[in-house]
């Protein structure tokens, strides 16, 4: 089937020029779609299993539900590719559909740079909870909202106009965000280089099971990963655009598969099947140095939760190396 248009009856405007993906079909995209939203659900499952019966034990870890967040995020993605290969003209369900395939890995992206923050604490307190970086992470996430917010905005402007000043200015737009967000993908990167670089500090703290290590490399794994997701998507926005007609071959579905969600689903079988539940969690209401490994109460109603503390770091130091 042919996929040049032949007329623009629009607003909203059919595209003229290649995409990622391509627009899809009934046959390859549906079936390949239903797979990974199986693998999503049965990650949803999981991660939301284990959040509750992690809370059921009063040890709460947010970052399970952000992964749940996130699979639900993606089953959502691929049940709208679904619909638009069913429905192949109708520009509103593309619009949704390349919203939702920038938007939910940005989940993934704000927890590993939770999970460097940590690290980043633990092994060099007096940076990693000073006042100039807490404002810097901060900035980041309003970055990432902003990020967010411009893409969102970029793809809808650009289906709904045509003279070429907008469509320059989306695309500028797009190519900002996507490398913001590559900048972003590589910062854990860097913290964890910084947490085990930089000279020894005598008041280093333990925070959840395993080593210290396997943490740092979990991090990293996971950043690596999130950079190959980012960079594919900013290298192909920065290619020269190509006619709908004529795409390269980085416009293709198994390109677009592969550097997405099978990507995505190697980052979930290293957060939830290393259990990061258990390796990076901290006591509620941590806010100052001392607090991860309890020498400092966060405040007199937390005196049963550095207890429990307490316990679990004797339990830490009979693991051996992971």
């Amino acid at each position: 089937m042919s996929q040049q248009p032949q007329h623009r009856p629009g607003p909203p405007y059919a595209p003229t020029t290649a995409a990622l993906g391509g627009i899809p079909s009934v046959i390859p995209d549906v079936p390949i779609s239903a797979v990974f939203i199986a693998i999503y659900v049965a990650f949803a499952t999981i991660n939301m299993v284990i959040f509750q019966l992690n809370n059921r034990r009063a040890y709460k870890f947010v970052p399970s539900v952000a992964l749940f967040g996130f699979c639900m995020a993606r089953i959502v993605t691929l049940s709208l590719r679904i619909a638009w290969a069913n429905r192949q003209t109708n520009v509103r369900l593309a619009i949704a559909a390349n919203i939702f395939v920038n938007a939910g890995i940005l989940i993934v992206y704000v927890v590993n740079l939770i999970f460097a923050q940590r690290i980043l604490r633990a092994k060099q307190p007096s940076i990693g909870w000073n006042t100039a970086l807490r404002i810097l992470y901060r900035v980041l996430y309003a970055g990432i909202a902003c990020a967010l917010i411009m893409v969102i905005t970029a793809v809808v402007l650009s289906v709904y106009r045509l003279d070429p000043y907008t469509l320059r200015a989306c695309r500028d737009v797009q190519l900002t965000s996507g490398t913001y967000l590559l900048v972003i993908t590589a910062l854990p990167i860097f913290l964890t280089a910084a947490a085990y670089l930089l000279p020894r500090t005598p008041n280093q703290e333990r925070f959840g099971d395993g080593k210290m290590r396997t943490k740092a490399v979990i991090v990293i794994a996971t950043a690596c990963l999130c950079m190959l997701n980012a960079g594919f998507k900013a290298g192909t926005a920065y290619s020269p655009q190509r006619p709908l007609h004529d795409p390269a071959w980085y416009h293709g579905k198994a390109p677009f598969y592969v550097f997405n969600f099978a990507v995505e689903i190697l980052i979930l079988c290293v957060l939830t099947l290393t259990r990061v539940d258990k390796r990076f969690y901290i006591p509620d209401r941590s806010s100052e140095p001392g607090h991860y490994s309890g020498r400092v109460e966060s405040s007199p109603e937390s005196v049963g939760e550095v207890a429990v503390g307490k316990q679990r770091r004797e339990e830490v130091a009979t693991l051996s190396d992971v």
